[in-house]
């Protein structure tokens, strides 16, 4: 089965192509308004992405609310720290670590929490994360709960992290290349499969799919996506700390997702800009700028039920379906 094409007349394509020359453009704007923030502001948006679009395939295309994602971002944010802090600075071993550590934690968790659904699923994902959370603060000798700070960014050879133009380019590769996977991911038979659990996880069963197995991969994946996540957010901010596991950052990535567009591939990208670009403005006018942001969430969740992006790809279809006949 291939993935669905987008025709280049489709709103769709050209709002996508708009959004991703976009982001592509900002280390050139940047340079040209001397403004080097807007590297750290976009790439750290883009990280966020990337760990949303992870969260997305579980909560959008297999119906798993996954409370403890975030522990996922931790983890990749502490192999890189950790094995810097051994005076290991090769960024390829860097991420070896994270993926494999992700991949060995994510098989032996999802065995456990993937046997449950619903509320239970919830719960108990907010508690591995919670435990996860008081392991990190337990380790004094990597700074516990302060956190452990990088000396050096990975040295990602043939690149120079030590460049944040390079590191950028780096983030928005990753971006590019789980946007592509994602979409081809979903548009497969696995994705597919995935939709139909979601759908009827009962009825699968009956149709002879094993569907823990496709859910254990899927738990997997997303987890070592949020781990490399987690390897780009400490070689951005020269840190990794305990608080990356907490309940709240995994509520910031449901929310990017339900804000973009729960089920679209390109929704937590939406999501990612339009969430912490609100947050950096209210911030920068007035010190309760937590009210406001979480009146606007509440505005765009009842106004457009589907999120930013996904009501307009859900109007950008039926339109594109209406003139084909």
């Amino acid at each position: 089965m291939f993935p669905e094409t987008i025709s280049i007349r489709s709103p769709r394509f050209w709002v996508v192509a708009v959004l991703l020359i976009g982001l592509g453009s900002v280390p050139v704007l940047a340079a040209a308004l001397n403004q080097p923030f807007y590297l750290t502001q976009f790439g750290r948006i883009m990280v966020y992405a990337i760990a949303a679009c992870s969260l997305n395939l579980l909560i959008g295309y297999t119906g798993l609310v996954s409370f403890g994602h975030a522990m996922y971002l931790a983890l990749g944010a502490y192999a890189a720290a950790i094995m810097g802090f051994h005076e290991i600075h090769n960024g390829w071993l860097h991420l070896g670590a994270a993926l494999g550590g992700a991949a060995l934690v994510a098989g032996l968790i999802g065995l456990v929490v993937l046997r449950t659904s619903g509320m239970g699923f919830i719960m108990i994902t907010l508690a591995f994360a919670q435990m996860m959370f008081f392991l990190g603060i337990s380790l004094k000798q990597y700074g516990g709960d302060d956190g452990l700070r990088l000396g050096a960014r990975s040295a990602l050879a043939p690149l120079d992290l030590t460049s944040a133009t390079q590191l950028y380019l780096l983030t928005f590769g990753v971006l590019l290349a789980v946007l592509y996977g994602s979409w081809r991911l979903v548009h497969a038979r696995f994705g597919y499969t995935l939709r139909g659990i979601h759908a009827n996880e009962r009825r699968m069963k009956s149709l002879g799919f094993h569907t823990l197995r496709f859910k254990l991969a899927i738990y997997v994946i997303a987890a070592c996506i949020a781990a490399l996540a987690g390897f780009l957010l400490a070689n951005l901010t020269l840190y990794a700390s305990p608080s990356y596991t907490a309940w709240t950052v995994s509520g910031e990535l449901i929310v990017i997702v339900i804000l973009g567009g729960i089920g679209t591939v390109v929704g937590p990208v939406v999501g990612a800009l339009a969430f912490l670009l609100l947050e950096e403005g209210l911030a920068a006018w007035t010190t309760h700028w937590m009210a406001p942001l979480g009146i606007a969430i509440v505005l765009v969740v009842v106004l457009l039920r589907k999120g930013l992006y996904g009501s307009f790809h859900d109007w950008a279809l039926v339109r594109e379906r209406g003139g084909s006949k």
